[in-house]
């Protein structure tokens, strides 16, 4: 078998058994950055699928295609499912969309705003409202403590 066939069906079988992006059971809120976040997904994930089509080794390399048709589906999907959620409420109680600075107990103090899932990336001080901190602070108020684990967190701010 030359090379050239065992290329090609790398390539069909990689994009045939490419697995679906999961979709979270969990409510898709969003605050208003993450819808806008999510639409400039699906446009690029549709210009993604255009751009496959136009591809002239399509027939021979599905992969591209595979990939873009997927993220196309997902995003259609959580675009689809969104729920746009405004904070609405005591302007000291933590809420979705919100950020929320607390110390653990160890003295360290952290801030984190509460964001959607598709959204959250903690690198960039945003967690999504089903992560375990999220969830322990989710309508505390400053100076409220909040369990997590085998610890403690104290609520600080509230913005």
């Amino acid at each position: 078998m030359s090379v050239a066939f065992t290329k090609e069906e790398d390539n069909e079988a990689a994009a045939a058994f490419l697995p679906e992006r999961p979709i979270s059971p969990h409510a898709n809120l969003v605050t208003e950055s993450g819808l806008a976040k999510l639409e400039a997904a699906l446009t690029l994930a549709k210009e993604a699928v255009a751009m496959a089509q136009t591809n002239a080794d399509l027939k021979t390399d599905r992969t591209a295609m595979a990939r873009a048709s997927r993220d196309y589906r997902y995003f259609t999907a959580r675009r689809a499912s969104a729920q746009l959620v405004q904070p609405s409420g005591e302007a000291d109680t933590v809420l979705f969309g919100r950020s929320v600075t607390f110390r653990r107990d160890d003295g360290r103090t952290q801030s984190f705003r509460i964001v959607g899932e598709d959204e959250a990336d903690a690198t960039l001080g945003m967690i999504s409202h089903v992560s375990p901190i999220a969830v322990a602070l989710l309508g505390k108020r400053v100076g409220d403590f909040a369990a997590l684990n085998d610890g403690e967190l104290e609520v600080l701010a509230v913005a």
